[in-house]
């Protein structure tokens, strides 16, 4: 039994002392969380890894998890003792750790002044995880080990888009379920619900239609809500904190056909009046690359609710004429 008590006690200290903060030169701060004892890191290694960057007031600023998104990158020789390249060399792959750079460091030796918006902050935050080290062989070539690296990379590429490809039905089906939605599924695949069919005029193309719209990702965040990636309704950009001065909010004018076929689909089912909610594949969206920069994820299903307040008719596109043989 004591021998039990004294390996316990012997694990949580050494648990206790692997997330103790210790200082590193140019006033580097850092925690590791967990180390699988691998070999560090070191110079001209390509690595694999997952973070979230925060400021001062632990606002996150990016996250490689919410896009889904690892980045993979050299590491290049560093600027100075306690840059982000030589912190890298403090871990191994399968580690995990939260390290603090300091800003005022790093505008001295860069000679840049601080990013405006960390002019109030002393340290940008990583927590990280060391998901894969690819390092180069004893005596290998430079040119065999860029090849090496560049067909494991597109194959760890390959097989993570094939993943999120393969899991957007789960995800059309968990947010159907979780909203407790009936749908109908059209011939393409967009499923929808009609609120509100409107008039009998519907939208063709060459028509313009003035309508309100919000749309919406598949994936909850961190408070578990559904996110918007955009919206016509200035009161809803501003709850959701999407609010963008200087962007004209309110009804908005739009040409049938210019949009993501899932979405011009969408308005011609219902007339002037009409309210709708589409549930857009990516197929019918957008598709494998998605639109990261609004936090479209690759093969992320997305929401739209509609409402056509007119319909202005235009003259219809002439048909091709047919090739003579």
């Amino acid at each position: 039994m004591k021998k039990g008590i004294i390996v316990l006690l012997a694990a949580t200290l050494g648990l206790a002392a692997c997330n103790k903060e210790k200082k590193g030169a140019g006033g580097l701060l850092y925690t590791i969380h967990h180390s699988e004892g691998n070999e560090k890191i070191k110079e001209g290694d390509i690595v694999k890894m997952n973070f979230i960057q925060k400021n001062d007031k632990d606002s996150v600023l990016g996250s490689t998890y919410d896009m889904e998104s690892p980045q993979v990158f050299p590491v290049q020789k560093k600027m100075y003792a306690g840059d982000m390249n030589d912190v890298l060399t403090l871990f191994g792959e399968g580690d995990s750790a939260t390290f603090k750079v300091n800003l005022d460091t790093m505008a001295f030796y860069s000679k840049q002044p601080k990013p405006e918006q960390f002019k109030n902050d002393k340290y940008i935050t990583f927590t990280v995880k060391i998901e894969k080290v690819f390092a180069k062989k004893a005596g290998e070539a430079d040119s065999t080990f860029n090849k090496r690296a560049g067909e494991f990379f597109q194959a760890d590429f390959k097989a993570s888009a094939d993943k999120k490809k393969n899991a957007e039905e789960g995800k059309l089906k968990a947010y159907i379920a979780d909203n407790n939605l009936k749908t109908t599924t059209s011939a393409t695949g967009l499923q929808y619900i009609i609120k509100t069919p409107g008039n009998a005029e519907r939208a063709a193309l060459g028509d313009t239609v003035t309508l309100s719209y919000t749309g919406r990702v598949t994936k909850k965040n961190d408070k578990g809500k559904y996110p918007i990636f955009d919206t016509s309704d200035e009161k809803t950009a501003k709850e959701e904190g999407k609010f963008q001065a200087g962007r004209p909010y309110g009804p908005t004018k739009m040409a049938i056909g210019s949009t993501i076929p899932g979405f011009t689909e969408a308005i011609q089912l219902i007339g002037k009046g009409g309210k709708i909610t589409a549930i857009i594949p990516s197929k019918l969206g957008y598709g494998e690359q998605g639109a990261p920069q609004v936090g479209i994820l690759p093969y992320s299903p997305i929401v739209f609710d509609i409402e056509i307040t007119d319909i202005k008719k235009g003259t219809a596109p002439t048909p091709a004429a047919p090739a003579i043989k």
